[in-house]
């Protein structure tokens, strides 16, 4: 495949808290473990913070690149905003309007968390959605967030066996964030991403205490996948510069390696002599998708949020003429597997 050999593939986790928030374990433990479990960079984003950054941990643990950022939140702690490339936190009195365009205007990366995060069964945890959809210059959504999901169906009925199998129960990004960042990718570069938002929370049993979400079990989780040009840099600007660059420009997928690792998976487009990969954007009357994945499972293309197409098996062909913003879906025995980010068709330039 064309795509294998001039792109390279790393696999990320996102939006992970350490102890300088409400996570369990030190940046360098977590990035050791990351490492143990085939994970090439992290994007740390603790609460209202970037003292890691002071403290010299935003760099490379062997072969886990740590990138650190900071999770932004509104003063009645909802409308989070991840961002990353910042120098120094952001006025915390800022409404989420002003500090996404402060974001964007110091040239940093932002993605909005969790977006119709709801918790009608947790009540002890109240649910954190954005609220602010009149902000402009946000980079990016993030589509799938483990914690949200896992929390949203929690009750006293499940609980047990949700605590003890925090992976097996994912159904998917919610289907309303889908539509949303459906539509908003029908007229712009919208990049989705996979968060694990990993805090490892205390849970008491009597005198005896787990933790829920363990490191170690979150990274076997949703996974973030991004392809690029050149392999990433021992320099650690540079290669943190590369990953944020095409998670913002949306040549990236998200993966549940719950059910098959999922490096090698592609989707592109053919028109003429030329190929586009996701976040590209096909000035075409007829283009031809091609999508392949490294295990088999059910895969569907859709256009505009509708599927148009769907075969068992790990290979998809399929020739488009519409205009319309195009993504994939796969699934493992109907477990959500792999969402890609979008191809468009917007038909020829006119001259």
């Amino acid at each position: 495949m064309t795509d294998t050999e001039t792109h390279h593939e790393y696999v990320g986790a996102l939006h992970i808290h350490s102890n300088f928030s409400d996570g369990l374990r030190p940046i360098p433990e977590i990035a050791e473990i990351a490492g143990e479990c085939g994970i090439d960079f992290l994007l740390f984003a603790d609460h209202m913070t970037l003292e890691p950054i002071k403290r010299g941990l935003e760099r490379w643990y062997d072969t886990v690149l740590s990138i650190i950022g900071y999770e932004i939140n509104d003063k009645d702690n909802k409308n989070h905003y991840l961002a990353f490339g910042l120098d120094e936190i952001l006025p915390p009195e800022l409404t989420p309007c002003e500090y996404v365009r402060r974001t964007k205007e110091a040239g940093a990366v932002g993605f909005i968390a969790h977006p119709d995060e709801k918790r009608p069964s947790a009540a002890i945890l109240p649910p954190f959605p954005w609220t602010a959809w009149e902000a402009e210059g946000f980079d990016g959504i993030e589509i799938w967030n483990h914690s949200s999901e896992w929390l949203e169906k929690l009750n006293n009925i499940n609980k047990y066996y949700y605590i003890f199998h925090p992976l097996r129960y994912l159904r998917g990004p919610e289907p309303e964030t889908l539509v949303r960042w459906d539509i908003m990718n029908k007229t712009q570069v919208m990049p989705g991403i996979g968060g694990i938002d990993a805090h490892a929370y205390p849970y008491s049993f009597g005198p005896f205490t787990i933790y829920i979400f363990r490191y170690k079990v979150l990274f076997k989780g949703i996974r973030t996948h991004i392809l690029v040009k050149e392999k990433l840099s021992e320099d650690v600007p540079q290669a943190k510069e590369t990953v944020l660059t095409a998670l913002k420009t949306a040549r990236c997928f998200i993966s549940n390696y719950r059910w098959g690792d999922a490096r090698g998976f592609r989707f592109k487009a053919l028109s003429g002599d030329r190929t586009y990969l996701m976040g590209d954007t096909v000035h075409s009357e007829s283009v031809e998708f091609i999508v392949r994945t490294p295990l088999p499972g059910t895969l569907s293309l859709l256009k505009d949020g509708m599927p148009v197409m769907s075969v068992d098996g790990s290979e998809l062909s399929y020739t488009a003429s519409e205009p319309g913003a195009y993504r994939v879906e796969v699934k493992k025995k109907n477990k959500p597997w792999i969402y890609s980010n979008h191809i468009r068709i917007q038909g020829k330039n006119k001259a």
